[in-house]
């Protein structure tokens, strides 16, 4: 497989999660009131959307890359299925 094609493989799967949690989270919680460290968020709501989206999509990126990771063959083993 391509590089460009193992990348797209983990970005969009990634992407659409990305999109699941932010409606599911901000279907439960209102950006207005977040707190980070005792002080409110001196965010607008879209910008605590738009940071939170990506914050999910980073952190499915790197989960799906962690598993493509693992499922690359280890140097000098025979794949299961010669092709």
């Amino acid at each position: 497989m391509t590089s460009a094609r193992q990348l797209i493989g983990i970005l969009w799967p990634a992407f659409l999660l990305a999109c699941v949690l932010e409606i599911l989270v901000f279907s439960l919680v209102d950006p207005a009131d977040l707190h980070w460290g005792g002080d409110a968020l001196r965010l607008s709501r879209q910008g605590v959307y738009s940071v939170a989206f990506f914050v999910f999509w980073a952190l499915a990126a790197a989960s799906s890359a962690f598993t493509a990771l693992l499922a690359m063959p280890l140097a000098g083993e025979r794949p299961e299925h010669p092709q």
